[in-house]
């Protein structure tokens, strides 16, 4: 089936410079934390993208020079023939599959970390980067002579030759996000007199001067774009009006304009969660700057539906689609497009599990179990090897996130039937009430993707609102059975901060778990006091004080964490989310452990063991889930009578294993699926390591 009429305008091609994209879709620079450190693992990971259709993939940022050493972080350096060896791997993979290979090339200036180098931090005057430490570096950088700019921008020449030798051919300047020559366009930190401060052109006379010699050394070879951020949420860069400005100022040495926003202080901005921002959001800002150029623009706004999409590149304002996380959530989201099979999309739900993961040094994904996994364990997210043994018959009691994924993966692999049971009438397990609170609606495409799969499949049935215990687990006549069963969260108050129950909880009937909130549709009195205790600090605690906020409710949230909502930190929500629940009245108390709970009171520690004290009239606890593992344990613990009944064996798989987040439940139930047939499926197989080679 081909695409629809009015997605057609996507696969449009367009020429940028000397070369063509096949069609509108480009896998804009994001990080991996894989990069020249994990080469085989970067090239099967970018392969993948161009594999699905992506008419251009592109590497994290690539730094220029020890000046600009990121260790640890996700840069893919480029400073030497080693390196461009590594790189040529990932353009290779990426042209194998018709797809142009980007490099966008960058310099961190005063946000470098230089943890490997060590060299000084460069900057244009001589003012410390906004970051605050551990994320930021200590100390003063040094006040860039004019040697020193000549010096990088040496560098910026050398590594675009190294690229175009590796076979890039797209050339990308960072000149967003904050980075140096960002610094120089912004007067937040360009305080300089001379040709290179003061006025807007002088501000950017460095970054002119960079992309015209990178432009002379590569321009006949590779298009030549710059990513530049054309609007920041507080006082670090320019204004809109000075990004259409300097859009003109540069345009006779671009073929390509890659547009966002934001900077490193405000990476929500653009890498925008969906818990806080629409899809599409940055459409107004690039209507704003389009009249400054005729060349392509490729511009990024969390695009997931090919609609919107659509009508963004229809309307002129935008020409090419720039896409990082839709393309790790899917990375065949454009073959599929194109094929009319808009239905198998897996869209991305904007949680930003991938920044998260990324930050704690392996980028991962909860729609797509597959995302960096393609060289580790040569997982493709289309294909799923056959089961060698068709007449296996499996009974998967529970459709939460890891049921759904492992019974889809199993019944794709071939198996005869695969029962999907649960208790409930739908599928979704904990994750079905989690969508329906505040801004959390998106998260529901992830049982939408999975319920189309379940009804495509002709051998998997799922079973709604039926109860199977061990007896009839026994009777069922299954080869296999796969438990996921899910958790429960603790109503004791264990915490990870003591890993002992919150004395003078019993008897109160005023404490409330999550799952009599979401599931029972249990509540305080109306319009009562009523304090959550998040020791958990993920998206839960804060979105339940919102949801009762929102309903009348006199809330409080009290936290062992440093903030509110600690992991929205690195999922890039945190700050949306403590802003709403203040201008919603939400008390929050921050860094108290909680040791006592009375009759209408809450005791405890603050920081240096102040005491703490709250008057409430209720309590919600989310301090820690415990697996529902009971069914699990009762089967294993009679092998004679699985033997009798002809089971072969039994997993346990997801939160009834070990509570997690939603996308390593889901992983775990993925990994069953493909390592079903493995000597130890309870066991994950061994995957491929990367390292340098040691020399002498």
């Amino acid at each position: 089936m081909p695409p629809a009429d009015h997605h057609k305008v996507l696969f449009q091609p367009i020429t940028i410079g000397p070369k063509t994209l096949r069609n509108r879709f480009f896998n804009v620079p994001h990080g991996t934390a894989y990069g020249v450190l994990r080469p085989s693992t970067w090239a099967s990971y970018r392969a993948v993208r161009a594999e699905g259709g992506w008419a251009a993939v592109s590497t994290e940022f690539s730094s220029v020079g020890p000046s600009s050493d990121e260790f640890p972080l996700h840069s893919s350096d480029i400073w030497d023939d080693e390196d461009e060896r590594r790189h040529k791997l990932m353009v290779d993979a990426v042209h194998d599959h018709g797809a142009l290979a980007s490099i966008e090339l960058h310099h961190g200036g005063a946000h470098a970390m230089r943890r490997l180098s060590r060299e000084h931090a460069l900057s244009p005057s001589g003012l410390a980067g906004e970051l605050p430490p551990p994320a930021g570096p200590l100390g003063t950088p040094k006040i860039m002579t004019v040697e020193d700019i000549d010096r990088v921008e040496q560098s910026f020449v050398d590594a675009a030759v190294r690229g175009r030798n590796a076979g890039y051919d797209i050339v990308d300047v960072l000149a967003g996000y904050g980075y140096l020559f960002a610094q120089f366009l912004s007067p937040f930190h360009n305080h300089r007199n001379d040709r290179y401060g003061g006025s807007l052109e002088n501000r950017a006379r460095f970054w002119v001067e960079t992309l015209s010699r990178v432009r002379d050394a590569v321009g006949a070879d590779c298009a030549i774009a710059t990513r530049m951020s054309v609007q920041t949420q507080g006082p670090w860069g320019h204004t809109l009006e000075e990004s259409a400005a300097l859009i003109e100022m540069a345009d006779p040495l671009v073929d390509l304009w890659d547009l966002n926003v934001g900077s490193v202080l405000d990476w929500g901005s653009d890498i925008s969660p969906s818990r806080v921002i629409p899809e599409g959001r940055n459409m107004d800002l690039f209507t704003r700057i389009r009249g400054a150029t005729e060349k392509p623009i490729v511009g990024v706004s969390r695009w997931t539906s090919p609609d919107s999409m659509a009508q963004a590149v229809r309307s002129g304002v935008i020409d090419i689609i720039g896409s990082a996380r839709q393309s790790i959530a899917d990375p065949f989201f454009p073959q599929k497009l194109y094929e009319g099979r808009t239905e198998d999309i897996r869209e991305c739900m904007g949680i930003n599990h991938c920044i998260s993961s990324l930050d704690r040094g392996n980028m991962a994904c909860a729609q797509n179990a597959t995302a960096g996994e393609e060289y580790r364990r040569g997982w493709h997210p289309e294909r799923f090897e056959p089961l060698e043994d068709k007449n296996a018959s499996i009974l998967v009691v529970g459709a939460g996130p890891a049921g759904l994924e492992a019974a889809i993966g199993l019944a794709k692999r071939g198996a005869e039937m695969v029962h999907l049971v649960d208790s409930a009438d739908q599928v979704g397990g904990h994750l079905r009430p989690v969508v329906e609170l505040p801004g959390l609606r998106e998260w529901g495409r992830f049982i939408d993707h999975r319920l189309i799969q379940v009804d495509k499949l002709s051998n998997l049935q799922f079973i709604p609102a039926t109860t199977l215990d061990a007896d009839a687990i026994l009777d069922y006549g299954a080869s296999h059975v796969v438990i996921a069963t899910g958790a429960r969260w603790l109503r004791n108050g264990l915490t990870p901060s003591t890993h002992a129950a919150l004395p003078g909880l019993d008897g109160l009937k005023w404490v409330f778990t999550p799952e009599q909130l979401l599931l029972g549709g249990e509540r305080p009195t109306p319009g009562c006091r009523v304090s959550v205790y998040d020791a958990e600090g993920g998206y839960l605690g804060s979105s339940l004080a919102q949801l009762l906020a929102n309903e009348g409710y006199n809330v409080s949230i009290v936290t062992p964490h440093a903030s509110v909502a600690a992991e929205g930190d690195l999922t890039l929500d945190g700050p949306a989310v403590r802003s709403s629940l203040h201008a919603s009245g939400v008390a929050m108390y921050r860094d108290v452990l909680l040791t006592e709970a009375g009759l209408g009171v809450l005791r405890g520690v603050g920081e240096f063991e102040v005491p703490f004290s709250l008057e409430t009239d209720a309590a919600v606890l989310v301090t820690m889930r415990s697996p529902v593992d009971d069914l699990y344990q009762q089967l294993m613990a009679d092998r004679q009578a699985l033997d009798a009944s002809g089971i072969d064996a039994v997993y346990c798989i997801g939160d009834a294993l070990s509570p997690r987040p939603l996308a390593e439940v889901m992983f775990d139930g993925h990994r069953l699926a493909r390592e079903f047939e493995s000597p130890d499926p309870s066991s994950p197989l061994p995957y491929k390591r990367e390292s340098l080679r040691l020399v002498d």
